[in-house]
Protein backbone atom coordinates (compact mmCIF):
# COMPACT_ATOMS: atom_id res chain seq x y z
CA UNK A 1 0.00 0.00 0.00
CA UNK A 2 1.09 3.34 -0.99
CA UNK A 3 -0.45 6.34 1.11
CA UNK A 4 0.70 10.08 1.43
CA UNK A 5 0.27 12.33 4.85
CA UNK A 6 -0.03 15.97 4.68
CA UNK A 7 1.36 17.98 6.97
CA UNK A 8 1.97 22.18 7.67
CA UNK A 9 -1.45 23.85 7.61
CA UNK A 10 -3.14 26.17 9.94
CA UNK A 11 -4.18 29.83 9.97
CA UNK A 12 -1.80 32.88 9.48
CA UNK A 13 -2.90 36.37 8.66
CA UNK A 14 -2.01 37.64 4.99
CA UNK A 15 1.35 38.20 4.64
CA UNK A 16 2.47 35.41 6.22
CA UNK A 17 4.16 32.27 4.99
CA UNK A 18 3.54 28.68 5.65
CA UNK A 19 5.07 25.29 4.88
CA UNK A 20 3.09 22.75 3.47
CA UNK A 21 5.02 18.99 3.29
CA UNK A 22 3.28 15.23 2.28
CA UNK A 23 5.47 12.31 2.72
CA UNK A 24 4.78 9.08 0.44
CA UNK A 25 5.33 5.66 2.29
CA UNK A 26 4.71 2.48 1.32
CA UNK A 27 5.93 -0.35 -1.58
CA UNK A 28 7.26 2.65 -3.67
CA UNK A 29 9.06 1.74 -6.80
CA UNK A 30 9.07 5.24 -8.66
CA UNK A 31 7.71 8.46 -7.96
CA UNK A 32 7.20 10.41 -11.52
CA UNK A 33 5.80 13.13 -10.42
CA UNK A 34 4.31 14.66 -7.09
CA UNK A 35 2.69 18.22 -6.38
CA UNK A 36 -0.56 20.19 -4.96
CA UNK A 37 -4.12 21.10 -5.28
CA UNK A 38 -6.19 22.94 -3.20
CA UNK A 39 -10.20 23.11 -2.60
CA UNK A 40 -12.42 26.42 -1.47
CA UNK A 41 -15.97 25.89 -0.47
CA UNK A 42 -18.00 26.08 -3.14
CA UNK A 43 -14.90 26.18 -5.62
CA UNK A 44 -13.37 23.49 -7.99
CA UNK A 45 -10.03 21.78 -6.94
CA UNK A 46 -7.45 23.38 -8.83
CA UNK A 47 -3.28 22.81 -9.59
CA UNK A 48 -1.22 24.89 -7.63
CA UNK A 49 2.49 23.11 -7.91
CA UNK A 50 3.95 20.02 -9.46
CA UNK A 51 7.49 18.72 -9.81
CA UNK A 52 8.43 15.38 -11.49
CA UNK A 53 11.25 13.17 -10.97
CA UNK A 54 13.41 15.15 -13.12
CA UNK A 55 12.83 18.10 -11.13
CA UNK A 56 10.56 19.87 -13.56
CA UNK A 57 8.03 22.32 -11.87
CA UNK A 58 4.75 23.78 -12.98
CA UNK A 59 2.69 26.86 -10.75
CA UNK A 60 -0.39 27.96 -11.09
CA UNK A 61 -0.55 31.33 -12.21
CA UNK A 62 -2.50 32.60 -9.27
CA UNK A 63 0.49 31.30 -6.77
CA UNK A 64 3.95 32.11 -9.06
CA UNK A 65 6.21 34.23 -7.40
CA UNK A 66 4.94 33.23 -3.92
CA UNK A 67 4.87 29.80 -3.75
CA UNK A 68 7.71 26.91 -4.81
CA UNK A 69 7.57 23.84 -4.74
CA UNK A 70 10.48 21.42 -4.05
CA UNK A 71 10.96 17.65 -3.15
CA UNK A 72 13.17 15.06 -1.40
CA UNK A 73 14.06 11.95 -3.02
CA UNK A 74 15.60 10.40 -0.02
CA UNK A 75 12.73 11.11 2.04
CA UNK A 76 10.30 10.40 -0.49
CA UNK A 77 8.61 13.99 0.15
CA UNK A 78 7.36 17.42 -1.51
CA UNK A 79 7.04 20.34 0.05
CA UNK A 80 5.10 23.44 -1.03
CA UNK A 81 6.66 26.86 0.60
CA UNK A 82 4.12 29.57 0.70
CA UNK A 83 4.88 33.04 1.19
CA UNK A 84 2.75 36.11 0.61
CA UNK A 85 -0.21 34.51 1.63
CA UNK A 86 -3.46 35.99 0.59
CA UNK A 87 -7.15 35.46 1.62
CA UNK A 88 -7.89 34.17 -1.60
CA UNK A 89 -5.66 31.26 -0.66
CA UNK A 90 -7.93 29.28 1.73
CA UNK A 91 -8.63 25.89 1.07
CA UNK A 92 -7.62 22.35 1.55
CA UNK A 93 -4.79 21.76 0.17
CA UNK A 94 -4.29 18.11 -1.54
CA UNK A 95 -1.06 16.10 -1.94
CA UNK A 96 -1.13 14.22 -5.05
CA UNK A 97 1.44 11.69 -6.37
CA UNK A 98 1.68 9.30 -9.89
CA UNK A 99 3.68 6.23 -7.97
CA UNK A 100 4.81 2.86 -9.32
CA UNK A 101 4.52 0.11 -6.76
CA UNK A 102 6.56 -2.82 -6.25
CA UNK A 103 3.11 -4.57 -5.12
CA UNK A 104 0.49 -3.25 -7.58
CA UNK A 105 3.14 -1.94 -9.99
CA UNK A 106 1.11 1.08 -11.67
CA UNK A 107 1.78 4.23 -11.57
CA UNK A 108 -1.26 5.07 -10.05
CA UNK A 109 -2.89 8.30 -8.69
CA UNK A 110 -2.46 8.50 -4.87
CA UNK A 111 -4.19 11.66 -2.78
CA UNK A 112 -3.50 12.56 0.61
CA UNK A 113 -6.26 13.66 2.98
CA UNK A 114 -6.05 17.13 3.07
CA UNK A 115 -4.67 20.09 5.12
CA UNK A 116 -6.60 23.07 6.06
CA UNK A 117 -5.29 26.69 4.92
CA UNK A 118 -6.54 29.85 5.74
CA UNK A 119 -5.30 32.87 5.59
CA UNK A 120 -7.82 35.60 7.68
CA UNK A 121 -7.10 38.65 9.62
Amino acid sequence: QVQLVESGGGLVQPGESLRLSCAASGSIFHIYAMGWYRQAPGKQRELVARITSGGSTAYADSVKGRFTISRDNAKNTVYLQMNSLKPEDTAVYYCNAQISSYSWSGPYDYWGQGTQVTVSS
